[in-house]
C-alpha cells in the first residue's frame, strides 16, 4: 500500500490532531510545518503495521472488457 504524505501547519495539527492520528494509523505520514519549514513528522512507530483499509485501491485497478475472452494460444485445448 502506498503511503500518502500530508503537510499541515502547527495550527491545523493542534485543531485536527485526532483526525491526523487516524490517518497515521491507516499508514499515512503527516509533516507538520511552521510556516514553510518542516518541524515534525508523525509516523507509526517501528514494527507497527498500518491497519488495512477496504477499498484502498479503488479506482487504481481496471479490468479490460475482454478479460474473460478465450485466448487464441489455447484454441487447441477447446
Amino acid at each position: 500500500m502506498a503511503r500518502r504524505v500530508h503537510s499541515v501547519t502547527v495550527h491545523q495539527a493542534k485543531t485536527h490532531l485526532s483526525r491526523l492520528l487516524r490517518s497515521v494509523e491507516a499508514g499515512d505520514e503527516v509533516v507538520i510545518l511552521r510556516g514553510r519549514i518542516p518541524i515534525a513528522r508523525l509516523v507509526l512507530p517501528e514494527g507497527r503495521v498500518a491497519e488495512r483499509r477496504l477499498g484502498g485501491a479503488k479506482g487504481l485497478v481496471r479490468m479490460a472488457p475482454d478479460f474473460d475472452a478465450p485466448l487464441d494460444d489455447f484454441a487447441d485445448y477447446r
